[in-house]
């Protein structure tokens, strides 16, 4: 189905971290501007009171938001993956071949997406270009900075 979104166990949990935050101590503060806000005075010239019930619009808005790709969310078993190919939630090791540097990305939903853990969303040019390669695949990827050429080295999880 189009409408489900695969993530791992971790980002489920992270994701499920921040939503509980979210209601159990951004609201209750949000709520409290509010009415510290109100006890100061006239609404209709009161700029406090307008910020905070833009905040709270904007943090009710972020927890609908979580709780609809929770509530969409298929969680993936590492475990049962198919190693033989690039697919989401493999670990792939690549040699930049123009550059001859090494990189290795863990390819994960947008929800889960973390350059500085080597977790790439599934989205991005080279991800996309990777999936259904093999190790020993050379694979050319058009980035920002000009064509780029990967050679698969290894898959796991």
């Amino acid at each position: 189905m189009a409408d489900q979104i695969y993530m791992s166990a971790e980002g489920y949990a992270k994701l499920e971290a921040e939503l509980q935050r979210l209601k159990s101590e951004d609201r209750p503060a949000v709520v409290q501007a509010i009415a510290d806000a109100r006890d100061k005075g006239d609404l209709s010239e009161n700029a406090e009171y307008d910020a905070a019930r833009e905040a709270q619009g904007l943090l009710e808005l972020k927890i609908a938001k979580l709780e609809q790709t929770l509530a969409k969310a298929r969680i993936i078993d590492p475990s049962k993956l198919d190693l033989s190919k690039v697919q989401l939630y493999c670990k792939v090791r690549l040699r930049n071949v123009k550059l001859k540097t090494e990189m290795t990305f863990t390819l994960v939903s947008e929800s889960e997406a973390n350059i500085r853990e080597g977790k790439l969303a599934i989205g991005t040019p080279i991800a996309q270009a990777l999936l259904g390669h093999k190790v020993g695949d050379t694979v050319e990827v058009q980035v920002p900075s000009g064509l780029q050429t990967f050679k698969i080295l290894e898959i796991g999880i």
